[in-house]
């Protein structure tokens, strides 16, 4: 054969479009605003049209929160964040219409272990 195949010569330029055009393909989940946050919760919102809330999965594990759509849904989303403070999955809720999530989250209170001592 007088010319190599072209596979094995791989460009670093065809590796960075083919990064790119996998992030675009797979749409991560944007913010549809800066988050927002009072002392007891956060207020996050996500731009995720072309999906129903029963294809939505929110996980939440600590102060991360994990955003992703089932395999059987029509559009593929995925996002991460992590915010500053642990939150209460219990306390948080979240809520689907017109294609945008809202997650209200709301912040794990601190408590003080703190204790006094008898002095002797």
């Amino acid at each position: 054969m007088l010319f190599p195949p072209v596979s094995r010569y791989r460009r670093p330029q065809l590796h960075a479009f083919e990064r790119f055009l996998g992030e675009v393909l797979r749409a991560p989940a944007q913010p549809a605003s800066p988050a927002s946050a009072d002392d007891k919760a956060y207020e996050l919102s996500f731009d995720m049209p072309g999906v129903s809330r029963e294809h939505i999965k929110v996980d939440i594990e600590g102060p991360v929160v994990r955003i992703e759509t089932l395999p059987e849904a029509a559009r593929s989303y995925r996002g991460v964040c992590e915010l500053p403070q642990e939150i209460d999955p219990e306390a948080s809720t979240a809520k689907f219409e017109n294609g945008v999530l809202s997650l209200t989250l709301a912040k794990v209170q601190p408590v003080s272990k703190a204790r006094s001592l008898n002095i002797a």
